[in-house]
């Protein structure tokens, strides 16, 4: 047998070994995007900082929890109105009994 027969060819061991480097690059550039620090984005009016967030965010709760416990018009031309979803509950549950 020759020599060249024998020893691997250093252009084979090359392309093997910028493979796995290429390889460990991508990987590596996944892993960093993946876990890459995510800025929040600001609410819609502006609002960046924790406290304001915080202040925003109670504002919000306060919203959805007077909705949800008080009745109010939802489109009065049309005579859609809203009620407290434990009145809803409760009516929905004398509809189904009133079916049996």
């Amino acid at each position: 047998m020759s020599d060249s027969q024998k020893t691997p060819s250093s252009n084979g061991t090359l392309i093997t070994v910028a493979a796995a480097i290429g390889g460990f690059a991508i990987f590596a550039l996944i892993v960093f995007i993946a876990y890459m620090p995510k800025t929040p984005a600001p609410l819609a009016d502006g609002v960046r900082t924790p406290d304001q967030r915080k202040a925003a965010l109670s504002e919000l709760r306060a919203k959805e929890k007077a909705a949800a416990t008080t009745y109010g018009w939802v489109d009065q031309p049309t005579g859609v109105v809203r009620i407290p979803i434990a009145e809803a509950i409760n009516i929905t549950i004398k509809e189904l009994n009133a079916k049996k």
